[in-house]
């Protein structure tokens, strides 16, 4: 076995949290970025949960790919799985990515389980919004966490005209 890639289409993309040597703008056919994971802690609570980001089947994502070392894969994995897979929501899945240089590679991805309770279902911008609205967890509200993944997104040139329309659907910080 040689090097490794993972694929990151949320916070992976602007914090990785683990050693690469190589990092590449990618897509990921057949799963889209969907705000699709019930949050009871982080961006709300079990009485009024939020919305957090997962890949779900249909359509493509466009996100980063790290190409990591060999030697750390045991280090890096070990990583990823505390990160990911703590509430189970995730599953890990080793899927083709296009790079932007047109190579395509097999990456670890961590798609969302739509059997698990924290499966919030396949939202319209309208829907998400109205969950992602008001609510309020231990890393602070909802409504931040979107408009700070859209930052986060234009800082890497990817758009994602899904994620915008449901953050237009939010109130602005000069209406609260």
């Amino acid at each position: 076995m040689g090097d490794f890639w993972v694929f990151g289409y949320g916070s992976l993309m602007w914090r990785p949290g683990f050693a690469h040597s190589e990092t590449a703008r990618a897509r990921l056919f057949g799963y889209r970025r969907s705000l699709c994971v019930r949050s009871f802690v982080h961006r709300g609570t079990p009485e009024r949960p939020g919305l957090v980001l997962g890949l779900e089947s249909g359509g493509s994502c466009v996100g980063m790919a790290y190409r990591v070392p060999f030697g750390l894969r045991e280090e890096v994995m070990a990583y990823l799985r505390a990160r990911e897979l703590v509430t189970s929501v995730y599953l890990e899945r080793t899927l083709p990515v296009r790079l932007a240089s047109g190579a395509a590679v097999e990456a670890v991805c961590y798609v969302v389980d739509r059997f698990h309770t924290q499966y919030a279902g396949r939202l319209d911008e309208a829907q998400a919004a109205a969950i992602v609205r008001g609510a309020v967890g231990r890393s602070g509200r909802n409504e931040d966490y979107v408009e700070s993944a859209i930052r986060h997104f234009a800082a890497l040139g990817i758009r994602d005209p899904w994620m915008e329309a449901v953050a237009a659907r939010l109130p602005t910080r000069e209406a609260k």
